[in-house]
């Protein structure tokens, strides 16, 4: 079993592969899981085995541990390069994720102006219009699309939400109007259980159209990874570099910039 649970509402700074010097803010409670999805490659777990007993940290909570931790830094001569918006769950989900987010445009503004601000986010809860305001306010809104295949979300991905259509994902991304980063996970292996499924999303399949809906997005980047971490389905294998870098020069050919993460 997965065990990496974060601290709330402030960790790190730790070195992210594809942000640099980053500043965890994780809105869910420190001893435990709460988010939309339930994805079998999820670092903290499955969420049957992460329910936190304690809150959420309120908003306040958020903008004073933040406001400690920047001048801290600062006194340090430590700067972050991002503050970044992860943890355990999903951020978006948060009641006051509009106001925390005004307050870390603030603090940002005033105590490390140069940083950036980013959101993690599995993007089931952008069709609400205060949190897709909110993400318009932040730098590096970064918006997850694993696939277009509804069956491999529900095997991979594992939304909570029974109303969770990957059609309606796709077009309130395209309402970003291009304020948006694409990231996607590609991997190999099967699933866990008696009846053993695939979750290879790096063949044709899958990349193919996966690549159209990411040209009716139109995001500003895209980012292509694979699993770094443990992940609680033990049968999960990493995509090779070879894999990624096909899939990511395709992104480029069709003009929109691609990093991909080994």
């Amino acid at each position: 079993m997965s065990t990496v649970i974060y601290p709330s509402p402030i960790y790190g700074p730790v070195h992210s592969r594809r942000l640099g010097l980053s500043l965890g803010i994780n809105l869910m409670p420190a001893d435990g899981k709460v988010c939309t999805f339930d994805c079998i490659y999820c670092e903290c777990g499955y969420n049957k085995d992460r329910r936190p007993t304690q809150s959420r940290p309120t908003r306040a909570e958020v903008a004073a541990a933040l406001e400690k931790q920047l001048r801290l830094m600062h006194q340090q001569g430590q700067h972050p390069d991002v503050l970044t918006f992860a943890g355990n769950g999903e951020p978006t989900g948060h009641p006051d994720f509009p106001g925390i987010i005004d307050d870390t445009v603030r603090l940002r503004d005033a105590l490390c102006p140069e940083a950036k601000i980013s959101v993690l986010s599995n993007s089931t809860f952008i069709y609400k219009e205060a949190v897709r305001q909110a993400l318009l306010k932040v730098d590096n809104n970064i918006l997850k699309l694993d696939t277009v295949d509804s069956g491999y979300v529900s095997r991979v991905d594992r939304p909570q939400q029974p109303f969770y259509r990957i059609a309606d994902i796709i077009s309130q991304m395209k309402l970003f109007e291009g304020h948006v980063i694409i990231q996607t996970i590609f991997m190999k292996g099967f699933t866990e259980g008696a009846t053993p499924q695939s979750v290879d999303n790096t063949g044709e399949d899958f990349v193919g159209p996966w690549l159209e809906a990411v040209k009716e997005i139109a995001p500003r980047e895209v980012m292509i990874y694979t699993i770094d971490r443990e992940t609680p389905d033990k049968n999960l294998r990493k995509a090779t570099p070879a894999e990624l870098n096909a899939i990511r020069d395709r992104v480029i050919a069709v003009g929109i910039p691609c990093t991909a993460s080994y």
